[in-house]
């Protein structure tokens, strides 16, 4: 049988555990929405980088073509006036 003081010292220790998880998972959380803006940033910088030279070298025609392959949402595809895909 358990004391007073033993299970007072139990849940003392449950409550210190539970503010670390607390804890943990802000700070995970934190790094997963940086992770996804340094992810997003790098998107935006390559297609910025490509889109400019595909300008540059008159060829945004590829560049339309390679979106045709790629794109799969029609939300997307209308960015680009592509075809819509029919619905499933």
């Amino acid at each position: 049988m358990m004391s007073k003081q033993s299970k007072q010292a139990l849940e003392k220790l449950k409550e210190q555990r539970d503010k670390l998880n607390a804890r943990i998972q802000q700070k995970e959380a934190r790094l997963k929405s940086s992770e996804r803006k340094i992810d997003t940033r790098k998107k935006i910088l390559i297609g910025s980088y490509f889109l400019d030279n595909a300008i540059k070298e008159n060829k945004l025609d590829e560049i339309k073509s390679l979106m045709d392959k790629y794109l799969k949402r029609n939300s997307d595809r209308s960015l680009f006036d592509l075809e819509l895909l029919p619905d499933n």
